[in-house]
């Protein structure tokens, strides 16, 4: 993924973009030699403070077999994504596309034991379903636990996060936020139902907002 000086996402930003509820994504291995990567669309837990991610897989899913081949791999989530016409942007005219996107390369590791397995499905059941704290999975025990060999962890030791929040800051800060209100414009046209461009122009205010503020600091 290109990403130009001021496209660029740091920590902070990125962190505060997935914890508003950015937890689905592309799971990218490489394949073999004579084929192209697997991909796998997944929920997945981030443990930032660790710098781990967590998740689970069905024991047959092709992915598993291409970690156990190479275990490095990059999880890619991407949101916010809108198409910017080119008679938004002033001259030359040129069409873009708004998105947000994180991507994480990590080096995967299979887990196998029933006890490490239902370890990672209990994080992951406290996160997507805190509602039912009871429900959890105890190897030897219930319906879950005739689940587990079908089953296989996935535990990702994030090595590098690259952060792209592409959305015209390279442009004059009074023509992005002319773009938002284009964008604001067009999500509310009932024969124009674009329902990404509302996502996309809150990243694209905030962004504006964050290159006001460092203007504001530095006068």
């Amino acid at each position: 993924m290109l990403i130009r000086s001021w496209d660029r996402g740091d920590e902070d930003e990125w962190r505060a973009w997935l914890a508003e509820g950015r937890d689905f994504g592309l799971l990218a291995a490489n394949g073999r030699p004579d084929e192209g990567p697997v991909l796998v669309p997944t929920h997945f837990l981030l443990d930032a403070e660790r710098g781990e991610i967590l998740l689970h897989l069905a024991a047959p899913n092709p992915l598993l077999a291409a970690v156990r081949a190479d275990p490095n791999v990059t999880l890619a989530v991407t949101d916010g994504y809108a198409f910017a016409p080119g008679h938004w942007r002033g001259a030359p005219g040129t069409p873009t596309s708004y998105y947000a996107s994180v991507h994480f390369h990590c080096t995967a590791e299979v887990v196998e034991s029933a006890a490490d397995k239902a370890e990672i499905l209990n994080r992951q059941l406290a996160h997507f379903q805190p509602e039912t704290p009871d429900v959890r999975v105890v190897p030897g025990e219930g319906e879950f636990a005739r689940l587990l060999p079908g089953l296989r962890g996935l535990r990702l030791t994030v090595c590098e996060v690259r952060a792209k929040f592409k959305y015209d800051d390279k442009k004059p800060a009074e023509a992005q936020h002319a773009i938002a209100e284009r964008l604001a414009e067009r999500s509310g046209a009932p024969a124009l139902r674009y329902d990404q461009d509302a996502a996309a122009r809150t990243q694209l205010l905030r962004r504006h907002q964050r290159r006001t503020a460092v203007t504001r600091a530095a006068d």
